[in-house]
């Protein structure tokens, strides 16, 4: 099982507040099905200004298999082999 997970930079009088709001976007069965779901999130913040990022893992686990942010517009993976993060192209 794979989770896709949303966390949301805090502000308040449009400064950062140093706090995260973490969601729950899902649950699913294939990283596949993760990764498109934690996209159509990121899609649904366009235009919001606080900063947010999202993360595909396996169930429970702290590494994160993809990633993505509000800001750059990247998205990541994780090159375990090497420990590092690496673009998506």
């Amino acid at each position: 099982m794979f989770e896709a997970i949303e966390y949301i930079e805090e502000e308040a009088a449009g400064l950062p507040t140093g706090s995260v709001a973490e969601r729950a976007v899902g649950l699913f069965f294939t990283e596949a099905e993760a990764v498109l779901t934690a996209r159509a999130a990121r899609s649904s913040h366009l235009g919001r200004r606080e900063y947010a990022w999202w993360v595909v893992r396996r169930q429970g686990e702290q590494i994160a298999s993809w990633i993505a942010d509000s800001k750059s517009g990247r998205e990541f993976v994780v090159d375990i082999s090497k420990e590092r993060v690496v673009d998506l192209v």
